[in-house]
C-alpha cells in the first residue's frame, strides 16, 4: 500500500508490457536515442558533432538522473531542456551538440509515435491471440443448435458457433482497424519550430539535400519508411484520432460480446470461466457472477469515453502549434492503450474458458422448438391439400393457446394440440418428425467454417510472429 494515488490500469489490469512501454524510462530513452541518432546524422553530413561526443552519449543512454531532471524542471519550466541538461551532466563532452537545430517536439512528438506503433503491434498480437481462441471454440460448436435472440426474444434457431462467428467477425474488423493505424502513422523527422526547417537550412548552408537526407537517416533508425510531407511544429493530431478511433472499435467489439456472455450466463447456456475456490459474493455464497464480462464492459466503455479526447484535441490546434493537446495526450493516449490491452488480456481469458452447458441450451432449444416448427408444419399442411390461410389461423391459435399457458404455469403441448385439428390432416407421430434442432439452423455449420477457413492464414502467420517475438 502506498498514500499516494495509483492508477489501476498500473496495478490491476493493463500487462507488464505495455506498463513498460508507456514507462518514464522507455519514454526518456527514446529521446536519448533520439538525440543521438540526431547526433550521427548530423555527423556524417559534414556539422562539427564528434564520434567522441557520439559514443559518449551511446555509453550514458541510460543513466538517467531523475532527481536532477525534476530539480532543473523547477528552475526552467521546460522537461525537454531539463532532460537536455541532465543528459549534458552525464555526457560533458557531448552536452553542447545535444538537440543541435531540433525543437522539443523533434523528441517528444517523435518518441510518441514510436511507442504508439510499436504498443499498436502489440495490442494487434493481442487481438490476434483472441481471433484464434474464439476460432477454435466457434468451430467446436460450429453445429450445436442454440434459441436464437431478436430483441432479446426467442427467435429462430442458430449454433452457438455461429453467433461466437458474429463476435469474430466485428473483432477482425478491428484488426484491419489497427492495421490502418498502424500503416498510416509516419515519422516526424527534425522540422523545426513551425515546421519550416529553417534552423537546418542555415546548419547545411542552404543544402536541403542534406535536410531531407537527415531526416530519412533517423526515420530509418526507428524503423519508419515514410515522413510526414509537411507539418506545423508538432506531427498532425489527426493520428491520435485515428489510433484512439481504433482502440475505440475494439472496445465496441468487446462490449458486445462480454454483454452477450452475461445474457447468456443468466440463463445458464454459456458461462465465463469460475475457479474452484473463486467467490461469486460475500454475503451470497451460491453467487456465480460474469465478472470478467462486466470488467470488459467497464473498461470497454471508459475506452469508448476517453477516444472522444483525441478529435477534440485534433480539431484546436491552432496554426502552427498550441499546447492545449499536451496535458491531455499525457493521459488520453497512454491509458487508452493500457486500458485497451487490459480488454484484451480479459477476452483471452475468456475465450479460453468459455464453458457451454450443451443440457440447458438443449432444453432451451426443445422447449421453444414446437413454435420454430409452426412454418414447416404449415406447409406440411398444405401439401396434403389444406387452405394456407385457414392453416395459418388454426396455428396462430393454438399457439397463442399454448403461450397462455406457459405463462401461468400449466402443462401445455403444442403438437399435441395441432394433431387434434382435423383440417391439418397431420397425426402427432407425423409432427414428431419434424422436431430435429439441426433442421432449422440453416447453414450455420458451413457459414463458419468458410470463415474462419479464410481467417486461417492471417492466424497462422500470427503464431509464426508470436513466436519470433518470444525468440528475440
Amino acid at each position: 500500500m502506498t498514500d499516494s494515488y495509483e492508477s489501476p490500469l498500473s496495478t490491476r489490469y493493463a500487462s507488464e508490457y505495455m506498463l513498460k512501454l508507456f514507462s518514464s524510462d522507455t519514454r526518456y530513452t527514446t529521446w536519448r536515442k533520439l538525440w543521438i541518432s540526431l547526433a550521427k546524422a548530423e555527423k556524417e553530413l559534414g556539422l562539427p558533432v564528434t564520434q567522441e561526443q557520439i559514443d559518449e552519449m551511446v555509453a550514458h543512454l541510460d543513466e538517467i538522473d531523475y532527481e536532477c531532471v525534476k530539480q532543473r524542471e523547477k528552475e526552467v519550466r521546460h522537461d525537454v531542456m531539463a532532460h537536455v541538461y541532465a543528459y549534458g551532466k552525464v555526457a560533458p563532452k557531448a552536452a553542447g551538440i545535444i538537440h543541435l537545430g531540433a525543437t522539443s517536439c523533434y523528441v517528444t512528438d517523435n518518441a510518441d509515435l514510436v511507442i504508439y506503433r510499436d504498443g499498436l503491434r502489440y495490442l494487434r498480437n493481442e487481438l490476434l491471440k483472441v481471433l484464434s481462441l474464439l476460432s477454435d471454440f466457434a468451430m467446436k460448436y460450429k453445429d450445436l443448435p442454440t434459441l436464437g435472440y431478436t430483441h432479446y426474444q426467442p427467435a429462430q434457431l442458430t449454433t452457438v458457433g455461429k453467433r461466437a462467428s458474429l463476435w469474430i467477425q466485428d473483432l477482425y474488423s478491428d484488426l484491419k482497424e489497427i492495421d490502418f493505424a498502424i500503416q498510416n502513422i509516419k515519422f516526424l523527422g527534425s522540422r523545426g519550430t513551425t515546421g519550416t526547417e529553417a534552423s537546418f537550412l542555415d546548419l547545411y548552408c542552404g543544402d536541403t539535400e542534406k535536410i531531407d537526407k537527415m531526416n530519412q537517416t533517423i526515420a530509418k533508425d526507428f524503423g519508419f519508411d515514410e515522413i510526414f510531407d509537411v507539418s506545423g511544429q508538432t506531427y498532425p493530431r489527426k493520428v491520435d484520432s485515428r489510433i484512439l478511433n481504433a482502440l475505440s472499435s475494439v472496445a465496441q467489439s468487446a462490449y458486445r460480446m462480454a454483454n452477450d456472455i452475461r445474457l447468456l450466463q443468466h440463463d445458464k447456456q454459456v458461462e465465463e470461466p469460475f475457479e474452484e475456490d473463486q467467490i461469486g459474493s460475500s454475503a451470497m455464497a451460491y453467487k456465480r457472477n460474469p465478472m470478467r464480462c462486466e470488467r470488459i464492459c467497464s473498461l470497454a466503455r471508459y475506452v469508448m469515453a476517453d477516444a472522444m479526447n483525441a478529435p477534440m484535441t485534433a480539431s484546436v490546434q491552432w496554426l502552427e502549434r498550441t499546447l492545449d493537446d499536451s496535458a491531455n495526450r499525457r493521459i488520453s493516449l497512454p491509458e487508452g492503450f493500457l486500458a485497451t490491452d487490459a480488454i484484451l488480456r480479459l477476452l483471452q481469458n475468456v475465450s479460453n474458458g468459455l464453458r457451454v452447458n450443451e443440457k440447458v441450451i438443449e432444453k432451451n432449444v426443445m422447449e421453444y422448438l414446437p413454435f420454430i416448427a409452426t412454418e414447416n408444419i404449415m406447409m406440411e399442411a398444405v401439401k396434403k391439400g389444406a387452405n394456407r390461410q385457414n392453416a395459418h389461423e388454426i396455428i396462430r391459435r393454438c399457439s397463442m393457446e399454448a403461450t397462455a399457458k406457459m405463462k401461468k404455469g400449466l402443462d401445455w403441448d403444442l403438437l399435441a394440440d395441432l394433431a387434434k385439428e382435423s383440417e391439418l390432416m397431420i397425426s402427432k407421430e407425423e409432427l414428431q418428425t419434424v422436431l430435429d434442432p439441426k433442421a432449422y439452423t440453416g447453414r450455420c455449420g458451413e457459414q463458419v467454417e468458410r470463415f474462419i477457413k479464410k481467417l486461417g492464414p492471417e492466424l497462422a502467420d500470427a503464431e509464426k510472429t508470436q513466436v519470433a517475438q518470444i525468440n528475440l
